[in-house]
């Protein structure tokens, strides 16, 4: 087994079949392989996550995720739906993997539309989690960006600066932009809380181009380009 200190760390990995933004998106090629692929492979080649899984409801995604090594949860319709927490699934999953005989201490749940990652990302957010003994940790990109809001009478308030006092982006403390790539969690903090974020938390801090995500057509040529030209694919 190649996890550290001989924990149980499976990598899970949702994948419904019914997108409606962009059909089909988790199997649609991105720089050469399927969307869903990049993610599996990354966490196949992390020294610190074993076995990979994908919980799934759709049959092709499911042939896909196998043809690639990965071990498949039949996920049922009704933790598939448009309003499904993936909350939900995740609980689905722990208990499949009980009654299988697997007890994880420690889950890594990797989200397939922000693919910009590497394996070794994976290896320091695990490692990271024990180290710094939390019980759970996302992870984020830097950002610098200028946020608003409207208050209930449609009034426009700023959220992290005072344009009475504007500073300069590079002189506002760190922010953190949740990029949706990683979460790391003890089995315990979704089953208390239903909640894959609890009890004493932490940031593992990716490069910025890390919080692109696929939700669009567009999105494709933007993360296939910055993954090409940065190293995330050969």
């Amino acid at each position: 087994m190649k996890n550290q200190r001989q924990l149980t760390v499976p990598a899970i990995i949702l994948a419904r079949g019914g997108s409606k933004g962009v059909p089909g998106k988790n199997i649609r090629p991105l720089a050469g392989k399927p969307l869903l692929l990049h993610t599996i492979e990354q966490a196949g080649a992390a020294r610190t996550t074993d076995p990979v899984y994908v919980s799934t409801d759709d049959e092709q995604i499911a042939s896909t995720a196998a043809s690639a090594g990965a071990l498949v949860i039949h996920r049922p319709p009704d933790l598939a739906a448009d309003d499904s927490s993936s909350e939900s699934a995740l609980l689905h999953a722990l208990k499949s993997w009980r009654t299988e005989g697997l007890d994880p201490d420690i889950i890594a749940f990797l989200q397939c539309t922000s693919p910009i990652r590497k394996p070794e990302d994976i290896d320091q957010a695990v490692t990271q989690l024990l180290r710094n003994r939390v019980d759970s940790l996302l992870s984020v990109a830097p950002t610098h960006r200028f946020l608003w809001t409207r208050q209930d009478n449609g009034a426009p308030r700023p959220i992290n600066f005072d344009y009475e006092f504007r500073q300069r982006r590079q002189d506002l403390p760190p922010q953190y932009v949740e990029n949706g790539s990683i979460y790391i969690f003890r089995p315990w903090v979704l089953e208390n809380s239903n909640n894959r974020l609890g009890g004493k938390l932490d940031l593992y801090v990716m490069p910025e181009e890390s919080s692109l995500e696929i939700d669009s057509e567009l999105d494709f040529d933007i993360v296939e380009y910055v993954m090409r030209t940065r190293g995330y694919v050969r």
